[in-house]
């Protein structure tokens, strides 16, 4: 059994069949309730919250009232049969003893097994392994205590810990210049807007498997006939991976995608940027004079990368453009418009579909539309991008490039270069 990691409970609240149990209502009921109800009364009225709620009852009413569901279960038989009532009520104290008040020291040598700083000897086996249930109650009888698996459960609630997965919260550190940098990349987007000159935002969607693999998400279809896909995903020799580049016109809200077959190197990525100014950009900017290129610090269009840098030399001087060129500071990718603009709603379109052939990619990449007005172009681009390709510090010296005054290494023009002129 795989461990999702133990922590503390918070969530109140379960969901069946698209509908929403509200635990913490029953659990209002019922101790507004409780010192005044016996034995018998606890049953009914946690039955009687089960039968209110339907599908899923029995085991929210149990995690709220925490009344056993075998005891729920016969108070349902009494809902439904009220004669078989008798005026019986098990006294106050009568049944089994918890294990707690049994084993006063129970819980406090549980609490040790969960704690990460009793964790730190590497001579502990539950460092290494999964809490599971059963894990914990063979550490727990190796202490001397009489426990089962069966057991842990509550013990845990009474402890306020649930299993949970990760939370992707943290930021890690950030740049001092993190706020100023977007703020300058804002003012020079505004500037070339206001110049009429395009503002694209670039990069690479992740890699995709082709063929029939299991795609995330899901989609409608006749009940009792998913589609069928491979069991594992093992790479198509044949149809291989593609890897999605994406040139997103911020002002215009439209979005180019250049499908590649190949490698995603700085060449790739510029020849994406290529393929937008040949299919899109020019046609909506007929009397542009320069680009402004917003890009992740890293990938294959990242700031301290020389073959992008080259590759959008050449790309100027074929085309006479100046790029003006801004990176986004490290670990601030997900501000990329492009990212949640385009990218986003792509991966939302083809939910659920297996990526079959290299057309399928392409057919659902460019009928990814929006309510605002998104729409996107695919293509395929054939050409192979080597890796491993080395700048040379003389081919380096021989860019046009302008580094601004702030942040250069991440605000930084290209300028077309002139034959007659010697750097």
């Amino acid at each position: 059994m795989t461990s999702l990691g133990w922590g503390i409970h918070e969530s109140s609240d379960t969901v069946y069949s698209g509908f929403m149990i509200d635990e913490n209502s029953i659990r209002t009921r019922y101790e507004a309730l409780r010192s005044s109800l016996n034995e018998r009364g606890r049953r009914l009225n946690a039955a009687a919250e089960a039968k209110s709620v339907g599908y899923g009852g029995v085991a929210a009413a149990s995690r709220a009232t925490k009344v056993a569901r075998s005891t729920i279960g016969r108070g349902l038989k009494d809902l439904r049969d009220p004669g078989s009532l008798t005026g019986k009520v098990r006294r106050k104290g009568a049944g089994r003893h918890l294990l707690t008040a049994k084993d006063p020291t129970l819980l406090e040598d549980l609490q040790q097994l969960l704690e990460p700083a009793t964790m730190g000897d590497p001579m502990r086996p539950l460092r290494w392994v999964s809490k599971s249930h059963e894990k914990l109650a063979s550490a727990l009888r190796e202490m001397g205590h009489q426990v089962s698996s069966s057991s842990i459960p509550k013990l845990l609630e009474e402890l306020k810990y649930c299993r949970h997965v990760n939370r992707k919260t943290k930021e890690g550190s950030n740049h001092p210049d993190r706020n100023a940098q977007f703020e300058y990349i804002n003012a020079k987007a505004q500037a070339f807007h206001a110049a009429n000159q395009p503002v694209i935002s670039v990069d690479t969607k992740k890699k995709e498997l082709v063929g029939e693999f299991k795609n995330c998400g899901s989609d409608y279809g006749p009940e009792g006939q998913p589609t069928k896909v491979n069991s594992h995903d093992f790479e198509d020799k044949e149809l291989g991976k593609v890897v999605p580049y994406g040139v997103y016109d911020i002002g215009a809200n439209l979005g180019y995608v250049s499908l590649g077959i190949d490698h995603d190197t700085g060449q790739f990525a510029v020849n994406g940027v290529r393929l937008w100014l040949d299919r899109m950009g020019r046609d909506r900017y007929p009397t542009m004079t320069s680009i402004m290129i917003t890009a992740d610090g890293g990938g294959s269009n990242g700031s301290r990368l020389r073959l992008w840098k080259v590759a959008l030399q050449q790309l100027a001087d074929e085309t006479g453009l100046s790029l003006q060129v801004c990176h986004y500071p490290p670990g601030t990718s997900k501000w990329n418009k492009i990212e949640h603009r385009m990218f986003c709603h792509i991966t939302q379109n083809w939910r659920g579909t297996p990526l079959t052939s290299r057309l399928t990619v392409i057919e659902l990449i460019a009928n990814t539309t929006t309510a605002s007005g998104l729409k996107i172009r695919c293509e395929l681009d054939p050409n192979t991008y080597p890796k491993g390709i080395k700048i040379s510090n003389e081919e380096m010296a021989t860019l046009n490039i302008k580094r601004d005054e702030f942040h250069p290494e991440w605000n930084y023009t290209i300028k077309p270069r002139t034959r007659n002129v010697e750097r």
